[in-house]
């Protein structure tokens, strides 16, 4: 049994479809179908029912899911762990948009004190990280919000808050009300962000639903909204760490709201079941520590 087939199965008993997997991971069908046959042999017993183009997880396959998935977070972690016995250190992090504009200090800081130490980071939204975490794609990620998923651990890290940000002409006044700026059109980002998250439970709890904002567009990165408000398309709400320099030269307004205060919560995510190597346990408590000396820590 091979771990490749193994993680070809955990897919497509996710996705319900050989097809999704095709597109997502840029795989041929035959190749899947060969891999889980080849599984299903071995294994003696069939993994999946197919009914037209849909396909059943059997009871067999419900079985398997869970122990394919410690076997393909067993190999990640041997494998990381002769990388570091070689010398070779690679500590792979999922984070969502925000999280990055957090993390690229903190990795410049940390290789100064291991600079055998490299980085992969991926960027997702926050629910794509966590879904990663508990996936055993990745072991840690920063995320700017909490989803309820029982196999996931979060650490407080950092707080910011969010400000409402314009262009030099789309907003005139410096200071107006909740109830003034939502007559403008706003840009969001999209769902499973963890500011749109934070965004949507600011406004139900001002008794404001979506449904009254003038939604000029919907964008899926920090970057995207930033620019979309630069060129005047509606107002926002970002991170005030993500604003910084735009404020400072004057890309930026930043728009005060009396009696407005939106915190926007970092947290370090792992999953509970994974062992952490120590080159992940030595940044982590990197960051930790660094985090506490931070004008922004929790």
């Amino acid at each position: 049994m091979k771990t490749q087939q193994l993680k070809l199965f955990a897919l497509v008993f996710k996705k319900r479809s050989f097809s999704k997997v095709s597109e997502k991971f840029g795989l041929a069908q035959p190749t899947i179908s060969s891999h889980i046959k080849k599984l299903e042999t071995e294994l003696e017993c069939n993994l999946f029912d197919r009914l037209g183009r849909s396909i059943i997880p059997t009871k067999e396959a419900e079985i398997l899911y869970p122990l394919a998935l410690d076997i393909i977070e067993e190999e990640a972690i041997l494998l990381n762990a002769l990388k570091q016995q070689s010398g070779h250190l690679t500590i792979n992090i999922g984070a969502s948009t925000l999280g990055l504009y957090v993390l690229s200090d903190l990795i410049s800081d940390f290789q100064k004190s291991y600079p055998t130490v490299s980085f992969q980071v991926d960027i997702y939204d926050s629910q794509e990280v966590i879904n990663s975490i508990a996936e055993h794609k990745v072991l840690l990620g920063i995320v700017s919000t909490k989803l309820n998923r029982k196999e996931i651990t979060y650490l407080d890290f950092l707080q910011d808050e969010l400000i409402a940000i314009s262009s030099l002409n789309l907003i005139k006044k410096d200071r107006i009300t909740l109830r003034e700026i939502i007559k403008f059109p706003i840009i969001l980002r999209e769902e499973g962000s963890g500011t749109r998250k934070v965004m949507e439970e600011f406004f139900q709890s001002e008794g404001i639903s979506f449904l009254q904002l003038k939604v000029a567009g919907i964008f899926g990165s920090t970057a995207a909204v930033k620019q979309a408000v630069k060129e005047g398309l509606g107002f926002s709400f970002l991170s005030k760490i993500v604003v910084i320099e735009e404020l400072k030269h004057k890309m930026l307004k930043g728009i005060k709201i009396p009696d407005v205060a939106i915190k926007n919560n970092f947290y370090i995510a792992i999953s509970k079941k994974s062992f952490l190597p120590k080159t992940y346990k030595t940044f982590l408590e990197h960051i930790i520590a660094k985090s506490k000396k931070s004008n922004l820590h929790l």
